[in-house]
């Protein structure tokens, strides 16, 4: 008797596109591994759907994308749920985990311009959309002349909003496009040197209950171990500082392979705490082996910098 494992999900377009990827996935191991699986996909509206006419950074920041999906988990009515990792809350409700952390698309911020110009090539006070305080910080660093407004609404919408509301160029993850197939649309992507990536952009989060075994089991098959380890250095990174989506906060790890094959592959993070006007950017790196120490070695640099007076004052 074959376990039909309920499938949570938002119901914008990517969502469900990234919902299929991974049910396509885990069927490709079902498959393999002669596993006794179905998937089928619950929809859920999350407080972040609904609300489309305020910024993030106005309405709660982290977990507007989850909060639905995570309950209706713990109440039993769905067994998995598919999350873009960027919008996962630094610490998760108890009783849930992250089960599988799958290979990370491209983590890099992409310009989307109405006539083909690159970020350099933008006029003075080009009109740029975008919905993040850590875009338009950094944005606001390299180029001060740009008129960086508030754009919401789904990809598609976002995508529409650029020849529809007059933007010269607006900001969207480049993994979101090219899951969909829209790569034709990206102008160019944004170097992490001058927009450094949100943590976990371009990694997805499959989230299941502690309690359930064979969801947990069936996960770890799907996981891939070098994003993993990346994306919980960015993590912790995030947590160490409290950071939510009222502050212009950004991190990338990179993983650097060492000679000696037995020995664990180092890592460089990279991390940022802005202003939201972009006036202050504080940014460092460093390398290490363990993704939490480094995580917290990281945060603490930027904390010594002066980061905490800009949590405290965005935070308020």
């Amino acid at each position: 008797m074959k376990r039909t494992i309920i499938v949570g999900t938002r119901q914008s377009q990517l969502a469900l596109t990234q919902t299929g990827h991974v049910i396509r996935a885990l069927e490709q191991i079902c498959a393999e591994q002669d596993l006794p699986y179905n998937f089928e996909i619950k929809k859920i509206v999350t407080k972040g759907d609904k609300i489309l006419d305020v910024t993030l950074s106005k309405v709660g920041g982290k977990g507007l994308f989850v909060k639905e999906i995570e309950q209706a988990m713990l109440d039993g009515e769905i067994d998995l749920a598919v999350h873009s990792m960027k919008d996962m809350p630094a610490e998760l409700p108890e009783g849930l985990i992250i089960g599988a952390i799958p290979k990370r698309e491209d983590p890099r911020d992409a310009l989307i311009s109405r006539n083909g110009l690159e970020l350099s090539q933008l006029p003075q006070g080009a009109r740029i959309g975008t919905s993040s305080l850590r875009r338009s910080s950094q944005l606001a660093a390299n180029r001060p002349d740009f008129v960086l407004e508030p754009l919401r609404g789904n990809i598609d919408s976002r995508l529409r909003k650029l020849e529809d509301e007059g933007f010269d160029a607006i900001i969207l993850a480049a993994a979101g496009l090219l899951r969909m197939g829209w790569e034709d649309r990206i102008t160019s992507y944004l170097p992490p040197e001058i927009c450094l990536p949100a943590v976990g952009q371009g990694a997805l989060g499959i989230e299941c209950r502690e309690s359930d075994e064979a969801v947990k089991q069936l996960l770890s098959l799907y996981n891939d171990p070098d994003t993993a380890v990346t994306v919980t250095a960015e993590r912790r990174f995030l947590n160490v500082l409290g950071g939510s989506c009222q502050v212009p906060i950004g991190a990338f790890a990179q993983l650097n392979p060492g000679s000696d094959k037995e020995a664990p592959a180092e890592m460089v993070l990279t991390g940022l705490v802005g202003s939201p006007d972009g006036k202050v950017i504080l940014r460092q790196s460093m390398a290490g082996n363990d993704p939490l120490l480094l995580g917290e070695a990281l945060a603490g640099k930027l904390i010594a910098k002066g980061a905490n007076t800009i949590l405290a004052s965005t935070g308020e």
